[in-house]
């Protein structure tokens, strides 16, 4: 389980990824589609079309670290939007990673 420092920012693209993207792939989108700075130390969140996959990018100290999970039943809930990014919290985050669906989050957003 990743350990999240108060000061941390976690950013979600809203974007469908392509899962086989890696670490410079993702951190090209981190900085095109969002318009972040990959080398923040932020969490950077994406979804695969399906949403059964996510993976989290991030800064580590000296390099990129890449955290991935699949779903074997049920869909990561993203905003219906398709563009851009949405910053979200760490209670959010734990939740989402956790595989709880956050409709009703995500629609007062």
């Amino acid at each position: 389980m990743l350990t999240l420092s108060p000061s941390i920012r976690i950013f979600v693209c809203l974007a469908p990824a392509d899962m086989r993207k890696s670490l410079d792939g993702l951190s090209a989108m981190v900085a095109g589609a969002m318009g972040e700075d990959p080398l923040s130390g932020h969490l950077f969140l994406f979804r695969n079309r399906a949403g059964d996959r996510l993976k989290v990018l991030y800064w580590d100290r000296n390099g990129y670290a890449l955290w991935y999970k699949r779903l074997e039943k049920g869909r990561f809930s993203f905003p219906k939007r398709t563009d851009g990014r949405v910053a979200i919290d760490a209670a959010t985050f734990q939740l989402l990673i956790g595989g709880l669906s956050l409709d009703r989050v995500w629609n007062r957003q």
